[in-house]
């Protein structure tokens, strides 16, 4: 083991808590999408502005730019000075922490050193014991926002921090908006325990209004959940508020416009969302939503018998329709390929209702290459793939290796049943015309073992096996299905 001073220092760094020692790295973020909302949050002056100048310092020392990792550090260290004047130390221990990091990468072992003095000067009285950071709600906080920031995956660790820096705090309106929106988000998840429950961002977020009456993402985000609630009246007037207290916030600009194109008025989405690009430009979550915009106006011109005749305005407005859709979702996507699975996916399925089958097929090759994505992803990425091979393709052997990947995560009730509808519909087909297509006889067998019929899934795989004799799949679930009825048999 290395005993060099450089080793001995980076010791002491791995031990601190700052945005160099959580868990979101280069290989989990998207960092040019990263960057531009840290700048947008930075630049607008938002809340929280010290909290964003740390993590885009993070995310400059990932892309090598030090100078500006610096330059972010001393931004974050000036505003927490002028605002925090009595608990400037407290509130600057993540700063300091960040600090030193950047120093090292940067070879100035010294002033690293430095940094790691100052903490403990502080963190010391802050804890029982010794210490290289003092756990405090300041820390837990800042943690917790800097994973909200990151990917889906993080969401439960962010929810753990903001409740330690509430058992502490349990007033502060930061670590409450912070628990408001990780639980507003949980509870979009399929599978989580938030998304079955459903109620509890709403408790959090009116807590946010009750200490802050004047926080109008609050009160778009409350909005929004009560919308789903059918709480419609207070939903349209917490809308309206929130709009007429900030009407150049991207992200109220953004959910406002989302509670209307859920409540099917697009066009007033739409007017919202082109003035909040005017103000972030960069921001692919907003291209995400004026994209989805677009796309139910192409579904509704698609319907339209009209929109086939080229003599007709309606075949123009459906090639522009077309290509707005494509130009948004692509921006949406295009600084986020890892993170970006909805985005990609619109886009795919534009490509193939335009008939631009080659685009469709690159999208889905390279997200079914992705790694480390939610299982619910992965499910929604097999099932569009799968269907794509299916009718577009016409390539059947892909397509049902892809729908069983699918049916094989039980997460999206919607996606699942899906998958199991087209299988079920394409093995009847098949052996409908051939009782003897081991393929779809094998497709059979598992449908029957995923409703847990079996007796009749036995049944087919045996069947299969008459015509398809050594198939390592059919003989591997037949396998597992005998062990099975002889447990149950021996109960």
């Amino acid at each position: 083991m290395s005993n060099t001073p450089r080793d001995l220092l980076k010791e002491n760094l791995d031990q601190l808590q700052c945005h160099f020692t959580w868990a979101p790295q280069k290989e989990t973020i998207d960092l040019e999408d990263m960057m531009y909302r840290l700048q947008d949050s930075v630049s607008l002056n938002l809340k929280y502005k010290a909290h964003s100048c740390n993590q885009l310092a993070f995310v400059n020392c990932l892309k090598g730019n030090y100078e500006e990792a610096i330059q972010n550090l001393k931004e974050a260290e000036k505003i927490l000075r002028e605002d925090n004047k009595d608990e400037f130390e407290r509130r600057s221990i993540i700063t300091y922490g960040n600090f030193a990091w950047v120093h090292y990468h940067m070879g100035q072992l010294t002033e690293a050193q430095s940094y790691l003095d100052k903490l403990e000067m502080i963190c010391k009285p802050l804890s029982d014991g010794p210490c290289c950071t003092a756990m405090i709600p300041e820390v837990y906080g800042e943690k917790g926002w800097s994973l909200l920031r990151s990917t889906a995956r993080f969401f439960e660790e962010a929810k753990e921090c903001f409740e330690k820096a509430l058992e502490e705090d349990p007033d502060n309106v930061q670590w409450n908006m912070g628990y408001a929106t990780v639980l507003f988000r949980l509870e979009a998840i399929f599978g989580t325990k938030e998304n079955r429950e459903q109620r509890q961002s709403v408790k959090y977020l009116r807590r946010v209004l009750e200490l802050d009456p004047d926080d109008s993402l609050a009160m778009v985000l409350l909005a929004l959940k009560l919308q789903e609630l059918k709480q419609k009246k207070e939903a349209n007037e917490l809308v309206e508020q929130a709009l007429q207290k900030t009407s150049d916030y991207p992200k109220v600009l953004r959910n406002a416009a989302k509670f209307y194109r859920k409540e099917k008025d697009v066009e007033k989405a739409i007017m919202l969302l082109k003035k909040a690009l005017e103000i972030s430009p960069h921001s692919s979550v907003l291209h995400d939503q004026i994209g989805m915009c677009y796309k139910i106006k192409l579904l509704e011109l698609i319907a339209n018998p009209l929109s086939k005749d080229p003599q007709n305005p309606e075949f123009q407005q459906k090639a522009d329709l077309f290509r707005d859709c494509k130009y948004h979702f692509g921006k949406a996507f295009e600084h986020r390929p890892k993170t970006a699975i909805k985005s990609q996916l619109d886009f795919a399925d534009i490509c193939v209702r335009n008939g631009e089958y080659s685009k469709a097929d690159n999208i889905y090759s390279n997200l079914l290459k992705l790694d480390d994505t939610r299982p619910e992803n992965v499910q929604t990425i097999n099932l569009k793939a799968g269907l794509f091979h299916l009718f577009q393709r016409k390539s059947e052997d892909e397509a049902i290796t892809l729908l069983k990947k699918a049916l094989k995560i039980e997460i999206h009730a919607k996606v699942w049943k899906s998958a199991y509808e087209h299988l079920e519909k394409w093995a009847n087909k098949k052996l409908y015309r051939n009782p003897h297509d081991s393929m779809a006889l094998g497709a059979k067998g598992l449908l029957h073992q995923l409703v847990h019929n079996k007796s009749k899934a036995v049944e087919c795989y045996e069947e299969a096996l008459q015509f398809d004799p050594g198939n390592e799949e059919y003989l591997s679930a037949l396998c597992q299905l005998r062990l099975s009825l002889e447990d149950h048999n021996d109960v």
